[in-house]
Formats: C-alpha cells, sequence, structure tokens
C-alpha cells in the first residue's frame, strides 16, 4: 500500500458492506466526513467572530466545493486527513490544545502532510501555556503518531517503509509548479520535455531529466521554506488571536502545495476549508483554482501528452501560489495588528487550553 497506515481507518470501513458495495461506501464515508468537517468549519467560523452572513456563504461555497473538485473528491480518502486538520484547529480554538495535538498526530498518521501545521501549533501552544504545553503538545503528537504507526512497523516494516519512501521519492510530476512551468516551456520551443509513467507503489506522470531533477530539488527547497517562513512569521506576533492561528494554518498548507513536486487535483480538498477563513479574496482565487483544475480533469492524456491544456494546470498552479501569498499577506497584517496597542483591545477571548 502507498499510504501510510492511518489511511486504512478510511479503507476499512467500507469493507463491512461487501466488496460489490464498497465503492458505493467508501463514497459515503467520504460524503460523511465532509459533512464533519462542514459542521467544524460554521464552528470555527462562529468562533472566530465571523458575521452571519460570511458564514452562510462560507458554509455554502464548501458544500459546493466537490461540485468543482469533480468525482474525484469522493474516490480519493483526503477528506479524511482534511477533517482530521479541521477539527484539530477547532480543538485549538477550543483550548483543548492536548486534543488537538493528539488529532494532528493521527492526521499525520493518515496522510503525512498535516506535519507542516505543527511549527504553528507549538508556537500558539508556547505562546498560550510555555513550554510545558508546546513540550507536551509535542510528545501527545509524537507519541499518537506512533501508536498508529508503530504496530505496523512491527508487523512489515519493508512495507511500512515503502509505503512513505513511495511518497516521497517521488520525482518532478507534470500537475507540479516546477513540472507545469517545463512543459510550458516544452509547449513554446524552449525545452524538449520528456515525461515518463511511473507505475510503482504511487502512479504518476513525471518529467525526467537533469533539468526536471534540479527543479524538484529546489522545489523541495522552497516547500520547505514556505513552511519555515510561516511559522516565523505566525512567531513575529504577539496576540492570541486564534484567527491568526488559523492564517497561519492556510498559509502553511498553501505554501506546501504550491511548491509541491506532485499535485493531484484532489489534493486542494485540504486547502479548501482553511481557506475558507481568509479574507474573500482567496475564495475567489481558490475557486477560479478549482474550476480550471475541472476543466482539465477529464483531458488527462493531452496533459500527459503536453497538450494545449497544460496551460491550464500551470495556471491552476499559479493560482494556489496566490493563495499562498494572500493567506501570507493576512497572517503579516494580523502581525502589524498585533502591534497595536488600540487594536489589541479589541482582540478575541480565548479558551485557557489544556
Amino acid at each position: 500500500m502507498e499510504y501510510p497506515p492511518g489511511a486504512l481507518a478510511a479503507f476499512l470501513p467500507p469493507a463491512a458492506f461487501g466488496s460489490s458495495h464498497y465503492n458505493a461506501a467508501f463514497k459515503a464515508l467520504m460524503a460523511l466526513c465532509g459533512l464533519a468537517t462542514l459542521v467544524l468549519l460554521a464552528w470555527l467560523l462562529a468562533s472566530l467572530g465571523a458575521s452571519r452572513r460570511r458564514l452562510s456563504a462560507a458554509v455554502l461555497l464548501f458544500a459546493l466545493s466537490p461540485i468543482a473538485v469533480g468525482p474525484i473528491s469522493l474516490n480519493t480518502y483526503d477528506a479524511w486527513p482534511a477533517l482530521l486538520t479541521v477539527g484539530a484547529l477547532a480543538l485549538f480554538v477550543a483550548g483543548r490544545s492536548t486534543a488537538a495535538f493528539a488529532l494532528l498526530g493521527v492526521a499525520f498518521a493518515a496522510k503525512v502532510y498535516p506535519v507542516v501545521l505543527l511549527p504553528p501549533a507549538l508556537i500558539f501552544a508556547w505562546r498560550m501555556g510555555g513550554r510545558a504545553l508546546a513540550l507536551r503538545g509535542l510528545a501527545v503528537f509524537v507519541g499518537v503518531a506512533s501508536l498508529c504507526i508503530i504496530p505496523f512497523l512491527a508487523v512489515a516494516p519493508h512495507g511500512l517503509a515503502e509505503s512513505f519512501r513511495a511518497q516521497a521519492a517521488r520525482s518532478l510530476q507534470v500537475e507540479s509548479l516546477g513540472g507545469s512551468l517545463l512543459a510550458a516551456a516544452d509547449r513554446l520551443g524552449l525545452y524538449d520535455a520528456t515525461v515518463v509513467h511511473r507505475t510503482g507503489h504511487a502512479i504518476s506522470y513525471d518529467l525526467v531529466g537533469s533539468l526536471p531533477e534540479t527543479v524538484a530539488a529546489l522545489s523541495s527547497i522552497a516547500q520547505l521554506a514556505a513552511v519555515i517562513g510561516v511559522a516565523w512569521l505566525y512567531a513575529r506576533g504577539t496576540s492570541s488571536d486564534p484567527r491568526r492561528l488559523a492564517f497561519a494554518f492556510a498559509a502553511a498548507l498553501a505554501g506546501f502545495l504550491a511548491f509541491t513536486r506532485f499535485f493531484s487535483p484532489q489534493y486542494l480538498v485540504w486547502l479548501i476549508p482553511f481557506v475558507l477563513l481568509l479574507d474573500v479574496s482567496a475564495w475567489v482565487v481558490t475557486a477560479g483554482a478549482l474550476v480550471v483544475a475541472q476543466v482539465w480533469f477529464f483531458h488527462y492524456s493531452d496533459v500527459f501528452a503536453l497538450g494545449g491544456y497544460i496551460w491550464l494546470v500551470l495556471l491552476r498552479d499559479v493560482l494556489v501560489l496566490a493563495v499562498f501569498v494572500l493567506a501570507v499577506l493576512e497572517l503579516h497584517g494580523r502581525a502589524a495588528k498585533d502591534e497595536d496597542p488600540v487594536l489589541l483591545e479589541h482582540e478575541l477571548p480565548l479558551r485557557v487550553p489544556s
């Protein structure tokens, strides 16, 4: 299996309905995850002081987002880790930091990417409860993730290592920002791109050659820099306003996706609920990315052949990069407000963390 052990929580329950009904049961489970995420999103917006109009609009957009994402929103298990990460943010806002770190640990065991939320989460815990709370949170995260992973390490160490290696060792995918830029250069006659169909554990269409390898390495460096940069920017603030943590989560996820080496359309499911906690401009840009991705989703053969639809892939990637910039600007703007004593007087109250 190419996925981490926590994915089995989504893969195994539908098997109870038999192989002939597995697909329908799996889709129903993912729909339930989406419904639960919608409820948590509504609670978060209300807790963070959103107006009734904004809350209603955000909930409606989230409910409609699977239409824009397309069939893949129910055909993959990404709604499961998305639910876990939104649940973790809700627990942080509710003052249940220990439980939030535990849920992040489960999310990491399910899809790995939630680890990018750990730095701002630790900073938040340190700010709210000091070093002791931050260290306890880190211990809980590691402990829960280990409980999910160690049994598989004991039973099938090679298989477990392969599941992580299959994801981490992937090359520069055509759908990534770096890959689509090289594909666009190929369309313009500036570069001769070669696409290879990988059929290992992680099936993908990758660009091969020395330049794609260099771009892949630079993409990973940019990805790491984006995550660290968001944590640094979040740490600059001094207030305990939970909206800043929401902005930091959104920025970290957007940066992780903007510079990833492999970017399948369903990955946007991770980002959508966090974008709806940002300004409306980020909503519009994300909606554009979803629509563009849906247009070329049914023309994958043209994309992999580096046909004209590759321009839409590049546009999707640029729009996600724009979401990252908007999230960082919003986080930076909130940091500036933290330094204004008048604005600090109107800061949202936050429950004492546990």
